[in-house]
């Protein structure tokens, strides 16, 4: 028996070691200890045991499903099913985020929710719809199987390792005073770069004695699918943490997992500080249900994990403290399994999603009326009942009085606007508060707010956008926050783009809206500085952000678009719950002149709350700039493009051709239905692209037009595929002027 892997033999297993269980002659009450010493009763056990018989019939049904092709998930919880105890031992109203061996800890939840039976089995059919791709579960509709249901709390992750964990900082942050966050994870994923980033931050908000009631959960099984853990080191890594008190418990032995999760639990509850929840278990039938696990597990490592199967402990458990009898428990198995096959069969026939459009449905709503009836109301509540505050905060001069403002000062302006119109708004990052920013942009906000709403971080990507990620959650019981966090620098963002990719973006595709994580996330970037750089400071890739679905970016341009557009991106994650990334040209923060030194052509004048409405700019809508006759030539670029372009414009101008001078403002979505107008306007488009000429912006803009049938011509003029270098040498690899005015005369010559 030692090489067992499979269902089959995993069931014979538990029949055979079940039935050589003796039971003792006397039957105890339901409502004493199971054992001596522990909190938990034999009621709740024999409740328990019910829940963990489901999942593991739940993993059996997985590879009966597959078997024949109508099952796609089978990664399972043979083994973890000890984690039902940390379920009981905690409140409902916990919120919890789950490792994708978490069905006890799920179907736990479900049961002492709704103290039904039924309760339990509709949890079961969730997951069996969840494995078959069903499009009426409940919560990612059929797009993937996870742990997750508004109703119980729990906020549905990925697969994606550990990367929740910044999340669950962020949201034990500012849970509710009388809750406390619960994020179970793999022994494995103590290695992942998100996992120490969370355990860090955990800690380190600990140290510095502020409120974090977050209870880490590590499920170790010893293995990373065919890596194993080295002996010792998992314990010794979580036991280490400063800042965060350690508790563990054998996670095969359901008392001692509910006890000590009780007392755990009640340490965070009742000090607000963090804590780590240790449980030794088995993994059983391999990782997943194509995993051969013993091509590197010896048989006897195998039979030693077989030995500690957790529904064979439970049984046990049950039996010698006289709550119930071999052959009881064994029937009552069978009854559960046939539960949970007839279910199996019944969703076979489900639906499933029935095309792309279905798909990609929850993925990015746009409503932009709401959107800009937001913009509305902040500017009535601005001129209104607001307008003392407004005065107050501003010193008596609003910045509609200051004169033109440059790209920084306007910024500045616009996220105060932004903190009194929006009473859940945040801003956070490095630098952000005491300094106000590396360029400014944040100066005297903290003063303005105080030090709740406007704060500094430590120096960590991932646990900032981890921050915004838990901090900004909305769902079922979940305050109205708003984070804008700051990225210091574009290229500083490369190393926690995961947290935008698989955390942000997933988390309405996989919830159906049922959660949504709104964001403004700020960041500087792109290059030109000049006298200061290298690769760090000036970076123009932006291509990952553009490959995350649904994500919104925004590149501001001018003073005189940049209030309107922050405003729109802040409503559109209010409204939508969008994920924004406003990505704000370093080199344009501090610029004044346009077309000779000393015009000021390049700042605007503040609008005031009364020309909000007027001003407003969607989300993908184009600014055009004619130049001259405007009939010749269409240049359609962006950030420090834009004032290039409109410089070059402005001489072929001069020499008689009148140019169409296109700023995108939005790289996603792209303005493309502004794009093909435009485009058509001349038949000729000179494509201006800062970014890289490989998997830049200007290929998006060239398949939008030959999408569209442009017929006419078109040229990319893009920076190099390189780091940028330090010093002058930069201008080697970037757009300049006289690349710009190249490209335009040989358009022109066509």
């Amino acid at each position: 028996m030692g090489g067992v892997t499979t269902p089959q033999n995993l069931d014979e297993r538990f029949r055979d070691a079940v039935s050589a269980l003796e039971s003792p002659a006397e039957r105890r009450s339901p409502d004493d200890p199971v054992r001596d010493g522990s909190a938990l009763t034999g009621a709740q056990t024999q409740q328990l045991f019910d829940v963990q018989l489901t999942s593991r019939h739940l993993d059996l049904a997985a590879r009966w499903l597959r078997s024949f092709n109508e099952g796609f998930y089978t990664i399972g919880s043979a083994g973890h099913e000890g984690n039902a105890a940390v379920a009981a031992a905690l409140r409902p109203g916990d919120p919890a985020l789950l490792h994708y061996r978490s069905a006890g800890f799920f179907l736990a939840r479900a049961l002492f929710s709704t103290q039904t039976e039924s309760g339990l089995n509709d949890a079961a059919r969730d997951v069996l719809r969840g494995v078959v791709a069903s499009s009426l579960e409940p919560i990612a509709g059929g797009r993937h199987k996870v742990f997750g249901r508004a109703d119980l709390n729990i906020i549905p992750t990925t697969s994606t390792i550990a990367s929740h964990l910044p999340r669950a900082v962020g949201l034990a942050r500012v849970t509710a005073p009388d809750s406390i966050v619960v994020a179970s994870f793999g022994d494995a994923s103590v290695n992942h770069a998100a996992a120490t980033a969370a355990l860090n931050t955990a800690g380190y908000l600990g140290h510095v004695s502020q409120e974090l009631p977050l209870l880490l959960v590590c499920e170790d099984n010893g293995w990373g699918i065919s890596v194993p853990s080295p002996s010792g080191w998992v314990r010794s890594m979580l036991s280490s943490r400063p800042g965060i008190r350690y508790f563990s418990a054998d996670g095969c032995d359901l008392a001692a997992v509910y006890d000590t999760t009780a007392e755990a639990s009640e340490f965070v509850r009742s000090t607000r500080t963090p804590a780590i929840l240790h449980l030794s278990m088995v993994r059983l039938m391999g990782h997943a249900g194509a995993d051969a696990e013993v091509a590197y597990r010896s048989a006897d490592d195998i039979a030693a994990d077989l030995a500690r199967d957790p529904l064979v402990r439970t049984a046990r458990l049950l039996v010698e403290s006289g709550q119930g009898k071999p052959d009881d428990l064994i029937a009552r198995y069978d009854e559960i399994g046939w539960q949970v096959r007839k279910v199996a069969e019944d969703v076979i026939g489900e639906p499933k999603l029935a095309g792309a459009a279905d798909v990609v449905a929850p993925l990015a709503p746009r409503r932009p009326l709401r959107a800009a009836r937001h913009i509305a109301d902040a500017a009535d509540r601005a001129n209104g009942i607001g307008a003392k505050e407004r005065a107050r905060v501003f010193g008596g001069k609003p910045p509609e009085q200051a004169g033109p403002l440059t790209l920084a000062q306007t910024l500045n302006a616009a996220l105060t606007d932004t903190m009194l119109a929006e009473p859940g708004a945040e801003i956070f990052g490095e630098d952000v508060a005491r300094k106000g920013g590396v360029y400014g942009v944040t100066k005297n906000l903290r003063d303005r707010f105080g030090s709740d709403r406007v704060f500094d971080t430590l120096l960590d990507e991932t646990s900032i956008l981890g921050l915004a990620l838990g901090g900004g959650l909305r769902g079922p019981g979940l305050a109205e926050r708003l984070p804008i966090p700051e990225i210091q620098y574009l290229a500083y963002l490369h190393n926690a783009e995961d947290q935008l990719r698989g955390e942000a973006a997933t988390l309405s595709f996989f919830s159906q809206g049922a959660y949504r994580n709104p964001m403004v996330v700020r960041v500087a970037g792109l290059a030109y500085q000049p006298g200061f750089g290298g690769h760090f400071h000036n970076d123009n890739a932006v291509g990952v952000l553009r490959d995350v679905p649904g994500l919104v970016l925004a590149v501001p341009s001018r003073p005189g678009d940049a209030a309107a557009m922050l405003r729109s991106c802040v409503a559109s994650a209010a409204v939508d719950g969008s994920v924004c990334v406003f990505l704000e040209p370093i080199a344009l923060y501090h610029t004044r002149d346009l077309y000779e030194p000393g015009d000021n052509e390049w700042l605007a004048e503040y609008p005031a709350p009364t020309r909000w409405g007027d001003d407003h700019i969607p989300v993908g809508r184009a600014r055009t700039y004619p130049i001259g006759a405007a009939d010749a030539l269409t240049i359609v670029t962006y950030g420090n493009g834009l004032r290039m372009s409109l410089r070059v414009a402005a001489k072929l101008a001069e020499q008689g051709y009148g140019s169409r001078v296109v700023d995108l403002r939005w790289l996603s979505p792209l303005p493309v239905a502004d794009l093909r107008r435009e485009a058509a306007a001349t038949g000729r488009v000179l494509i201006v692209d800062e970014t890289r000429r490989t998997g830049g912006v200007g290929e998006g803009v060239l398949a939008a037009l030959v999408d569209g049938g442009f017929v006419g011509s078109a040229r990319l003029i893009a920076s190099a595929d390189s780091l940028i270098p330090l010093g002058p040498a930069a201008s080697y690899v970037l757009v300049g002027e006289d690349a710009i005015t190249q490209g335009a005369r040989a358009l022109l010559a066509r």
